[in-house]
């Protein structure tokens, strides 16, 4: 098979051609302009490719309701121009294929669920802490949505007592993502976080944020792992200090070996690495060209 596969990024698109085992066969990526000229080199790219299906995990909120007037659109993001933009509309008159259609976090999330760190189980949270902070969940064998879908990235945390940022998030000031983002990092240390050394005040402070909000995923979703990626965790010097952070806030409740004793294991970096949204994509196409072919 052929499936075409879209990370759809606020900062860039990654576009590429799989097939059904994950294999990555051909990508290109670009910047996020508007959406008329970012979708237009997208629709280039796919243009002479053949392809069977295409997945797309896009950057949102978007609507994922295939009952909703606006499905497949992208919804309250600030981006310009990308406000109740019809996306997925877009390729639909571009390309008659089955399409899958998902948040970038949950595309990541199926990924490292189908061929991933968390392949063979029913279960599983990823959580991508970078330019913003966004959560998939896959729960017994399927992506969760609900109301809308998942937004882990805005929960509430407690201050670290240390702390006197005010937080950047626009909606919310010190959730989850105004304090523990890379823009935040960058705001409250005057430098990117690639910029600051690995015994810098600034990881215990993350770790401890990001902490908060894994700990929560446990105790609410009881996930079978939990996979940190985005820009922020390529510092691997935060996995041991969350790792510790989350055992720390648990206090034995949650009596679980993958805790006690195998938490280097439990709480771990994508095991696809920067593919993850990428191959999450190219999954969500093969199964909706599963779903086509087994209603036929």
């Amino acid at each position: 098979m052929r499936i075409g596969a879209i990370e759809a990024g606020g900062t860039k698109f990654v576009c590429g051609i799989g097939n059904e085992r994950g294999d990555i066969e051909d990508r290109v990526s670009f910047p996020t302009e508007r959406p008329e000229e970012t979708l237009r080199q997208v629709i280039e790219y796919f243009q002479d490719k053949n392809v069977e299906a295409i997945g797309i995990g896009s950057f949102g909120p978007i609507d994922i309701d295939p009952a909703s007037p606006t499905y497949g659109f992208v919804t309250t993001t600030p981006k310009p121009g990308w406000g109740n933009y019809d996306f997925l509309g877009a390729m639909k008159r571009a390309f008659d294929v089955p399409y899958g259609w998902d948040t970038d976090v949950n595309a990541a999330a199926f990924g490292e669920a189908t061929w991933g760190a968390a392949q063979g189980l029913d279960s599983c949270v990823y959580y991508t802490i970078g330019t913003g902070v966004g959560v998939g969940v896959y729960a017994e064998g399927r992506l969760v949505h609900g109301l809308v879908h998942p937004e882990g990235g805005h929960v509430l945390t407690r201050r670290h007592p240390e702390d006197d940022f005010a937080g950047v998030c626009p909606y919310h000031g010190d959730c989850l993502e105004g304090m523990a983002a890379g823009p935040a990092l960058e705001k409250r240390w005057g430098a990117k976080g690639a910029e600051l050394g690995a015994d810098h005040p600034a990881w215990g402070i993350e770790a401890f944020y990001i902490a908060q909000a894994v700990s929560s995923a446990i105790l609410l979703l009881s996930p079978k792992r939990v996979i940190l990626g985005g820009g922020v965790m390529k510092q691997e010097q935060l996995f041991p200090l969350v790792r510790a952070e989350v055992r720390r806030l648990l206090a034995g409740y949650v009596r679980a070996e993958a805790i006690a004793d195998g938490i280097d294991a439990y709480i771990v970096p994508p095991g696809l690495g920067d593919n993850a949204g990428l191959s999450g994509a190219l999954a969500l196409g093969r199964a909706a060209w599963e779903r086509e072919a087994a209603a036929r």
